[in-house]
């Protein structure tokens, strides 16, 4: 039965539906078997009867079935979550999708980059997702083409290429198919279409609590690279050599809105998928906090920011230059060591934004750089090895290796060792369980001596190790783990780390 693939019961299921609960929003998809539609659990529309409803474990596996997406509540507003119950080779499966892998390849080209074989790939995908790794590619098109129809004004032939479609053709096709009328008529029929060119609204499962995950990245700036000002965010990148910007800010109805500029079509999807990963908006609050709450050291964190996510990053590389200047110094010399990298090293931007004066250097021009920017010889080796790493694919952050392999990789540099390695891992490779157990913080926010006392203390809080840190060092920012006792006696935080 396909509802024995979602991870929860029917009962719940039925429950946050009839609810409309936007907390279970993207965890299951409700297929109406007498109108042949399949809706996000908080559709407006009247709630069918029981006997009359599947629950599908994603959007890609209610199409696959021969349902056709809700034109009310549009589930292309989630698509296919990027983790949610499923396992770390689906997860990475995942990511090499939305990176573009199956267009132009095949399936057991995927599962050969995945190191398992084609078969194994299908039943996994088919048991965590209720789809083949083909149905979830053309969900993904089909549901991304729908978004940019309601939510941008886009030309048709644009998003046909920003969908990865071959041809107009087959998007055209692809829709009557599905919605049993063409893009043109479906975009008449809009009234979600806004008025920048490249404006999406990207949906996440409430709660959740941007004003932290922004202070976090606030205080780890790059000056120049990225800039924050109120609730807003903007940094700018390089893709395929071209350099762009982008920014995002809450737009209300538990979504953040997300402004780009200088992405060339091809790309739209690629960095919609890395923007979500950065903020985290695929997490699912209600079984994290249901894990973590159960430790006492953690209850009354979770209970106070039951909306907190972990804080990822833009690009792998960056990440990892500024977690290698965060050595040793504290969270503020480290944002101004990586604001003079990128100063130094970055290129000036062929455009005026409020805020942005440079795009970060790219590994290959870190290799050989004279880094005489206020650092040790030993650290400045260390980038360099870094880069080299990157150059040479020996390090990738696309989800080609797992997380315990990339891990391995990094601690085999000179200079890195295993906090540098699963803060990388943490925010880079959005591991949910990487947890860099020997920050000086996070022992003291803990009330806890040694690495080793931390580590085995954190087995509890395994998948979700990356939010316990998370929570502990936002506690220190809030004062609510100002004071907590160690051995029996009161113990004093000191501020915050994380890099």
């Amino acid at each position: 039965m396909i509802e024995a693939r979602v991870q929860l019961s029917r009962e719940i299921c039925r429950t946050a539906r009839l609810s409309h609960d936007p907390r279970f929003d993207g965890k299951f998809f409700v297929a109406v078997r007498t109108t042949r539609i399949f809706c996000r659990p908080v559709c407006p529309a009247r709630s069918p009867k029981e006997e009359n409803v599947d629950y599908y474990p994603s959007a890609a596996g209610a199409l696959q079935a021969g349902f056709r997406p809700c034109l009310r509540c549009r589930p292309e507003s989630w698509g296919t979550p990027a983790w949610d119950g499923t396992s770390t080779t689906v997860t990475r499966a995942l990511r090499l999708i939305d990176e573009g892998a199956l267009e132009g390849s095949s399936v057991d080209a995927l599962a050969e980059r995945l190191g398992i074989g084609s078969r194994h790939l299908r039943r996994l995908f088919l048991q965590h997702l209720g789809a083949t790794p083909i149905a979830v590619a053309q969900a993904q098109r089909l549901l991304s083409a729908k978004k940019l129809i309601d939510e941008t004004t886009l030309p048709l032939t644009t998003i046909a290429v920003a969908s990865r479609y071959g041809s107009v053709r087959r998007f055209n096709a692809a829709f009557r198919a599905t919605y049993g009328r063409s893009p043109r008529e479906l975009r008449r029929g809009s009234k979600h279409a806004c008025t920048g060119p490249c404006t999406l609204h990207l949906r996440f499962r409430p709660p959740y609590d941007y004003d932290a995950l922004l202070h976090f990245l606030a205080k780890r700036a790059i000056a120049g690279v990225e800039y924050i000002h109120g609730d807003v965010y903007r940094r700018t990148f390089v893709l395929d050599g071209q350099p762009g910007w982008l920014e995002l800010q809450p737009s209300g109805s538990h979504a953040l809105k997300l402004r780009l500029d200088f992405v060339g079509p091809t790309r739209l999807l690629h960095v919609v998928a890395r923007v979500r990963r950065m903020f985290d908006l695929d997490a699912d609050p209600l079984a994290i906090n249901f894990s973590l709450k159960r430790d006492p050291l953690l209850a009354r964190l979770v209970k106070a920011r039951p909306g907190l996510r972990v804080a990822g990053a833009w690009d792998g590389f960056e990440l990892g230059v500024r977690a290698i200047l965060g050595q040793q110094v504290s969270v503020a010399g480290a944002s101004t060591l990586a604001a003079r990298l990128a100063a130094k090293f970055g290129h000036p931007l062929p455009f005026e934004i409020d805020g942005l004066t440079c795009t970060f250097p790219a590994a290959d021009e870190l290799v050989a750089a004279d880094l005489a920017i206020g650092i040790p010889a030993s650290r400045a080796d260390a980038i360099r090895e870094f880069a080299r790493a990157v150059v040479s694919e020996a390090l990738v952050f696309n989800g080609r290796h797992d997380a315990a392999s990339c891990v391995d990789r990094i601690c085999a540099i000179r200079g890195l060792g295993p906090w540098t390695a699963q803060y990388i891992a943490m925010r880079a490779l959005s591991d949910p369980d990487a947890f860099p157990a020997g920050d000086l913080a996070l022992l003291r926010a803990a009330g806890i001596k040694t690495t080793a006392a931390m580590e085995r203390h954190a087995e509890r809080w395994r998948p979700w190790r990356a939010y316990a840190a998370m929570h502990l060092w936002q506690g220190v920012n809030d004062g609510t783990v100002g004071l907590l006792y160690m051995d029996g006696k009161p113990h004093r935080q000191a501020a915050a780390g994380g890099g």
